[in-house]
């Protein structure tokens, strides 16, 4: 299972679809694509699993016998690195902190708890360097904040070169524009960094789903110079192709807006199944940006799992422990 540098956990190349989209004004608009990364696993898909393909052959080749992350009580990447660390013989834990209830949320945790995740909560993020060092032991190999550095950002670059195949071989266009969810920036570094290097002339619109969105940008930029680096292009090229969108945060992480729920509706009639914390906020933005332009072509890629969280669910606690479930804040 395991090669030199990456170890196999999802199913290649994913799809892209064409959107069928009715312009609200009369006008002629951009044409919307969807490249189903929700599609990559049918464990548990989205944007984490081309990630952990460099993170967890990591782990193995360092002979780490448990990763360690940290994330939001209800978070994605939480989920798949407890998903897919059972999976290549790693035990999996992860430092939580709040974040705003919902049943998308609980479920999230439930999931992971159910995969065998040790969960250590804690009240702030600010707690959460200490609880980290606490956690860390020998043997322990450490896993960032979404994934987000410039080795899991690599998973990114193979995805243009998959992406440019697929236009060279007439499945779509070439984009002028890539639209995706930024929350702690790896999956938008490792695309600017891979069109730099396939040569390809699209930008990247990251989505920001989180205040303060300066920080957000900053974080983006330092993963995308270096994930640009180890990808063997210009730091500055890579970056230049990049736009951090900060007009869908609304009131901040996992709190869901009115724009983002109309664009939930909207991609329900395409088949596509979006979320409040990350998804909503990127397909709004798609959604106008494809509807601003006369003509062009813009790619949503979509990096929220729809596999179904039932299965994942199996054997875990009917009801969350009181420190996991305080961490849920109305």
């Amino acid at each position: 299972m395991v090669s030199m540098d990456r170890v196999a956990l999802g199913t290649y190349p994913t799809p892209v679809e064409r959107v069928e989209l009715a312009p609200r004004s009369g006008a002629p608009t951009a044409t919307l694509w969807v490249k189903r990364d929700d599609l990559v696993s049918p464990l548990y898909g989205g944007n984490k699993v081309r990630k952990l393909e460099y993170l967890l052959a990591a782990a193995k080749e360092a002979g780490a016998s448990r990763v360690l992350t940290l994330g939001a009580a209800g978070s994605h990447h939480v989920v798949a690195v407890a998903v897919f660390a059972r999976r290549v013989g790693l035990a999996a834990e992860a430092v939580l902190v709040p974040q705003p209830a919902s049943k998308h949320a609980a479920d999230n945790l439930r999931a992971a708890l159910a995969q065998g995740l040790e969960a250590h909560p804690v009240g702030a993020w600010a707690l959460a360097p200490m609880a980290l060092l606490r956690a860390r032991a020998k043997g322990t190999f450490f896993i960032p904040l979404g994934g987000s550095n410039a080795l899991g950002s690599m998973g990114y670059v193979d995805a243009v070169a998959e992406l440019a195949q697929e236009v060279e071989r007439g499945a779509m266009p070439e984009p002028d524009v890539i639209v995706v969810a930024c929350g702690s920036g790896g999956t938008v570094a490792g695309l600017a960094a891979g069109l730099e290097r396939a040569g390809m002339r699209t930008r990247v619109v990251g989505v920001a789903v989180a205040d303060p969105v300066p920080i957000v940008a900053r974080m983006t930029e330092w993963t995308t110079r270096r994930t640009a680096l180890r990808a063997g292009v210009s730091p500055d090229g890579a970056w230049d192709r990049v736009e951090i969108e900060g007009r869908h945060v609304g009131h901040g992480y996992a709190v869901a807006t009115e724009w983002g729920a109309r664009a939930a509706e909207e991609a329900a009639m395409s088949g596509l199944g979006l979320d409040p914390t990350y998804t909503e906020k990127a397909y709004a933005a798609a959604l106008g940006l494809a509807r601003s332009r006369r003509d062009g072509t813009v790619l949503y890629w979509h990096t929220l799992s729809s596999a179904p969280l039932t299965a994942l669910q199996e054997g875990g606690p009917a009801a969350l422990p009181s420190d996991l479930a305080a961490l849920l804040r109305e």
